[in-house]
């Protein structure tokens, strides 16, 4: 594979929304976005990004990116190009490293709704097609007009002839998301466009680009509704039963202890609220509560729950071993929820492994879904709306 090196501008600052580049979106930074979809690609060796913060290159670091300089101030003002960046970048690597890329792929952290995949088709259609350059673009059927001082007048159609989409020539619009090119072209033309350039069409839900406030409420609602889908789609078809940890998922992790060594936790009322309504909509599906603690708040709050319940389990992996094969269940027809170490190896067997928002980080990496609550804070009553719009979702399409 050609050697091929990711280039992500990112100055601070920006005048169209404030500190855009670093704001979270979906609970990552904008910048994070695309640093995540070059690491996923499969065509790019090397990620990096370009910024003049120090703050911006430690947000790169923590999302896996290199950021090994500052760019200088008089390439990261308003009126700097683009290319300016990607040239500071390779010549700086040049000269520290000696490295020189055969391709470089220059990405814009704008565009946040950018997949591994788009990058991966526009290098490959580079390198298939002998080009010097590449670009993504969306197919566009838009009517451009233009004043005149005697008045508007088409630019891209006769004003006098009214075409069917279908009858319109095809045209396409950059989306500013990604550009790839050769190397030595781009260092001897110093712009992303020269030689032959061809074109790599991205679909229009992954086309935009934050300009404005309203691209980036645009962009925000698509990256959600991605997130949910891709949520959805780890959920097991078959499900036959949720197994839940007890500390940390129905509780907030913490313990309150009195003068006579009693113990509390607390929960969360909007957690029971909604249990009911999954059984409701599941009436089949086993609940059960398996917790390492022995203290008798566990076996309470799940007989007020209604839930079973089995407590002062140490290996919960091997202990569901048995209990699976007692109810002739598969570890693939699960739900685990857990939080902490010894949730790990349940977390990674069952079909969907789901870990809460303030989970330990090897739980995280060995969970399917994360969940954007904490535990004992609403992660439980999450997960139920999650698996409700799931049952919904695919009652409608029986339906359709």
């Amino acid at each position: 594979m050609p050697e091929t090196l990711a280039i992500i501008p990112a100055r601070s600052g920006s005048k169209g929304v404030h500190n855009k580049n670093i704001r979270d979106m979906c609970g990552t930074p904008l910048l994070g976005w695309t640093i995540s979809a070059a690491i996923k690609s499969t065509k790019i060796n090397r990620v990096l990004v370009s910024t003049d913060s120090e703050q911006y290159a430690q947000i790169a670091h923590k999302h896996g990116a290199e950021a090994p300089f500052l760019r200088p101030n008089t390439i990261s003002n308003d009126t700097a190009s683009s290319e300016s960046a990607l040239l500071h970048a390779l010549n700086w690597l040049q000269e520290k490293e000696k490295y020189s890329p055969e391709f470089i792929v220059f990405l814009q952290c704008t565009s946040p709704l950018t997949l591994a995949e788009d990058i991966d088709r526009c290098v490959e259609k580079l390198i298939s097609e002998n080009a010097d350059s590449a670009l993504t673009v969306a197919s566009s059927h838009t009517f451009l007009w233009k004043n005149l001082s005697s008045g508007a007048e088409g630019i891209n159609h006769n004003k006098a002839i009214r075409l069917r989409r279908q009858d319109m020539e095809p045209e396409f619009r950059e989306t500013g998301a990604v550009y790839a090119m050769k190397t030595e072209g781009f260092l001897k033309h110093k712009h992303r466009f020269f030689g032959k350039t061809i074109l790599s069409t991205v679909p229009p839900e992954r086309s935009y680009e934050i300009d404005n406030e309203s691209d980036w409420l645009v962009c925000e609602s698509l990256l959600r509704k991605r997130i949910q889908t891709e949520k959805f789609a780890t959920i097991p078809n078959n499900l036959k039963a949720i197994v839940f940890d007890f500390d940390g998922v129905f509780t907030d992790n913490r313990v309150w202890v009195d003068q006579n060594g009693n113990e509390s936790v607390a929960c969360s009322r909007s957690d029971g609220l909604r249990l009911n309504e999954l059984k409701k909509a599941f009436p089949s599906l086993q609940l059960l509560i398996l917790s390492k603690e022995r203290n008798p708040v566990v076996s309470k709050r799940a007989k007020k729950l209604n839930l079973s319940v089995l407590q002062g389990v140490d290996q919960k992996s091997q202990f569901l071993d048995n209990w699976l094969q007692e109810h002739n269940y598969k570890w693939s027809e699960i739900i685990y929820v857990g939080n902490d170490l010894n949730d790990v190896e349940a977390l990674r067997r069952s079909g969907c492994g789901i870990a809460v928002n303030d989970a330990y980080h090897c739980a995280k990496d060995a969970s399917n879904i994360i969940l954007d609550n904490r535990g004992g804070n609403g992660a439980v009553r999450e997960l139920i709306d999650i698996l409700l719009s799931t049952k919904l979702k695919q009652e409608n399409l029986k339906q359709s």
